[in-house]
């Protein structure tokens, strides 16, 4: 598979649905994938470890997935935080119709899945997971870094997985740099080739 799902917002080649049985929050859940984007046949070994090691989300208040693809990860969140409002960003449509449609399969209507632009610029996040697309490149990377990880709510927590082999330890020593003195980045775990990492948003001056 191409790597247009990455950048595209209408992949090339037809949509062609197909079912899915992935477990999700403990449970088999039925759903369905379509080629043309990230990880189409399961959820992919990153996003595995990322929802095995992190805690439970914020039980209330906004979560954000960045980069949602078929929607694995927005759909774990909205299941353990039902109270909350998840919101799934990718810049591929696709992506976007399948984590909507199999968000209301699963009766989801905590699911608000759009592209970037799309997504309130005055909104705060207590919440963040993602397996965020390492291979967009360098500096595409670092850009969508910076417009989601400021808008961390106070108290507010970010967790990325990231390959040890595609440069973990610079993007936590970078984000530590960028972000600076309101935020602090470590490593929580690693895990097989994967890093865990972990920024947490000071409390602000009351």
């Amino acid at each position: 598979m191409g790597s247009d799902h990455y950048f595209s917002s209408q992949p090339s080649g037809p949509e062609v649905r197909r079912p899915l049985r992935v477990t999700l929050d403990g449970r088999e859940r039925d759903l369905v994938t379509s080629g043309g984007i990230f990880s189409p046949d399961g959820i992919d070994k990153g996003t595995v470890i990322l929802l095995d090691e992190v805690p439970s989300p914020s039980p209330e208040g906004n979560l954000l997935d960045i980069g949602c693809g078929w929607g694995p990860v927005a759909l774990t969140m909205a299941l353990k935080s039902p109270a909350a409002r998840v919101y799934a960003v990718d810049v591929n449509e696709r992506c976007l119709a399948l984590t909507r449609d199999n968000a209301a399969a699963l009766g989801l209507d905590n699911v608000t899945a759009s592209r970037p632009e799309d997504v309130d610029p005055q909104l705060r996040f207590d919440t963040i997971w993602s397996n965020p697309p390492i291979r967009i490149g360098k500096d595409e990377l670092h850009a969508l870094l910076l417009l989601w990880l400021p808008r961390l709510a106070p108290k507010g927590t970010a967790w990325l997985v990231v390959q040890k082999n595609l440069g973990a330890d610079s993007l936590q020593k970078w984000m530590a740099e960028q972000l600076g003195s309101g935020y602090s980045v470590s490593r929580h775990s690693t895990a097989k080739s994967f890093r865990i990492l972990k920024i947490t948003r000071s409390p602000e001056d009351s």
